[in-house]
């Protein structure tokens, strides 16, 4: 009995001596420094400019979170597929990168509250007809794998006759869009505009709307302390209108009114 209890009181002891388990907040506020996963080929959300520099709604909003932490931001390059495992293997701290809020997402990582909004749609060439679902019966859909668009379309694929095929990101989607590979997207109806500006002849336009989406910050599981700052930092200038400000700039409109205050 004397020995059981002389070796729980050391097994205490080894406990007490153990350092504390710091969260990914208290790494970035050490390291004073935030890596932020974010697509530099998404426009108007994530860009390279002129100068070969980041740009796009993402990349503002990932520069004003840094600047309100008073860290540095490092860009963590990821594509539409690599975003979730960037912050599960501790690659990248956080997401902004057009994430959008999803039930089975929300199985594997947490979500900030929303910050922006997308509009998912199918795009497709001005002359054809497609005003719904019953219209996509025999053709071929592209999307970007692993999005959002690519997961929804590929449950409902069997039920309503079409066919998906997948580019691994969304430069590729649109190049695949201007070139002629690719007749009907699924996509945000801002890469639609973009593909209808890189080539007028073919005439690219919003056909249909799949989904309204909420964009937030991912993050990994188990950093609740994580979440409530970006949730105050969210709340906080969606009232003061910086991140209106951004999403207007390079969306042309504003962010719904409710989301506003």
């Amino acid at each position: 009995m004397k020995r059981l209890m002389t070796l729980a009181l050391a097994g205490l002891c080894l406990c007490a001596l153990a350092p504390a388990h710091a969260d990914v907040l208290d790494n970035i506020m050490a390291a004073k420094k935030i890596r932020i996963a974010t697509d530099l080929a998404i426009p108007p959300a994530g860009m390279v400019d002129d100068k070969m520099q980041p740009t796009g709604s993402d990349v503002e909003t990932a520069r004003l979170l840094a600047k309100d932490w008073g860290v540095e931001l490092e860009f963590v390059q990821t594509t539409g597929a690599t975003r979730i495992p960037n912050v599960q293997t501790g690659k990248a701290d956080i997401i902004i990168s057009t994430l959008s809020v999803t039930a089975d997402r929300a199985k594997v990582i947490d979500f900030s509250k929303a910050y922006a909004v997308l509009q998912s749609v199918i795009g497709a060439k001005k002359d054809l007809a497609l005003k719904g679902w019953a219209d996509m019966k025999g053709r071929t859909v592209a999307v970007t794998r692993g999005t959002t668009q690519d997961t929804e379309l590929s449950a409902m694929a069997n039920d309503h006759g079409f066919r998906v095929v997948r580019y691994d990101d969304d430069a590729t989607l649109v190049t695949a869009a201007v070139t002629g590979q690719a007749d009907i997207v699924a996509t945000s109806a801002s890469l639609v505009n973009q593909m209808g500006q890189k080539n007028p002849a073919r005439g690219f336009e919003p056909k249909f709307v799949i989904r309204n989406f909420d964009l937030a910050v991912g993050i990994k599981k188990g950093e609740p302390r994580l979440v409530e700052k970006l949730n105050e930092w969210i709340s906080v200038n969606l009232k003061n209108g910086n991140l209106n400000a951004i999403f207007k700039k390079y969306y042309g409109t504003d962010l719904p009114a409710e989301m506003r205050g």
